[in-house]
């Protein structure tokens, strides 16, 4: 599942912000964006991501995905990097 890639990255870069910038630089190797984020949130980096061609994953949770990247709060979007 895509948690388990989440958890088992070397990096993971949680944060909109941030992301949008990695992906900007080339150095995302996949997106995994959660299913329950407000689109307002994910809609540019889903739009970047594609851009650039990096593949995305889709989870259903949030709260999960913060969880697999070791925070206490849900992440709308994680970019791991490669």
């Amino acid at each position: 599942m895509s948690y388990d890639k989440v958890t088992q990255a070397s990096e993971c870069i949680v944060g909109t912000k941030q992301t949008i910038k990695s992906l900007q630089n080339g150095e995302v190797k996949e997106l995994v964006v959660a299913d329950d984020a407000d689109p307002r949130v994910t809609s540019k980096v889903l739009q970047i991501a594609q851009e650039k061609l990096v593949p995305i994953t889709k989870v259903d949770s949030m709260k999960k995905l913060g969880k697999a990247c070791g925070i206490d709060v849900g992440a709308a979007t994680v970019a791991i990097k490669g």
